[in-house]
């Protein structure tokens, strides 16, 4: 499939992201980047058709802007990290609303967020009202934010379709016990086996149990996260 903007587009609504509340994994990466990077502002920024929609924003009341004058627009289709060390000298920037208006942006560096297909839907993206340097290593590391942000959307598309199938198999069954004859439990992963399709128990509750489900981080993983970062929760306190 040729990767066209019309594909991307569409490839950015099957993540079914735009527009929708709050989510306290993606708010926690956008922090912990603003920490390491020492910026005001970290954003997890989605390029639509007309506008740049922020699923994260960390130091920024706005929710969104026109995608004209945004910087994620270029930086979502650059090959690597896309760096602005200055820019009220940077020929790419001089004249942008969002560094000579009220935003006063002077330091501005985006990785691109990259589906497992190679469609590019937005930018993870640190910014500063002052003019920095930015080294090699930031910019792998901006990276590895980027492909975390990548990991959750690709987690949350997958078990959406998973329950699309899940669905279609349970519909055909019309008693209780006919499911229970269905059901087996991975003994190592702990997810459920339903008809001939794997999916977590998460995603089970939901869809068929009618169950709210929200999400965090254990204890453990929190603590395994912040010990490869070299940070501790006080930290971001």
């Amino acid at each position: 499939m040729m990767n066209t903007e019309s594909n991307r587009l569409s490839a950015l609504r099957d993540y079914n992201v735009l527009d929708t509340p709050p989510d306290g994994a993606f708010d926690r990466i956008t922090a912990l980047a603003a920490y390491c990077f020492q910026t005001p502002i970290a954003l997890v920024s989605l390029v639509d058709e007309d506008r740049i929609w922020f699923k994260s924003k960390h130091g920024l009341e706005a929710d969104q802007i026109p995608r004209a004058p945004g910087l994620c627009g270029s930086a979502t289709f650059s090959e690597g990290a896309y760096v602005v060390r200055n820019a009220v000298t940077d020929l790419r920037t001089l004249d942008n609303p969002l560094v000579t208006g009220a935003l006063g942006l002077k330091f501005y560096a985006a990785a691109p967020l990259i589906t497992h297909d190679g469609h590019r839907l937005g930018t993870f993206n640190v910014i500063d009202f002052n003019p920095r340097e930015f080294s090699a290593a930031e910019e792998d590391r901006l990276k590895q934010f980027a492909s975390l942000v990548m990991d959750q959307m690709e987690l949350r598309l997958a078990a959406r379709k998973a329950i699309e199938s899940l669905s279609q198999i349970l519909s055909g069954i019309r008693h209780p016990e006919e499911l229970a004859k269905l059901v087996t439990v991975c003994a190592w992963t702990q997810k459920i086996r339903i008809g001939d399709k794997w999916m977590s128990f998460e995603e089970f509750i939901v869809k068929e149990l009618g169950l709210s489900v929200s999400h965090g981080c254990a204890p453990d993983a929190e603590a395994r996260l912040y010990e490869s970062l070299g940070l501790t929760p006080k930290d971001l306190r």
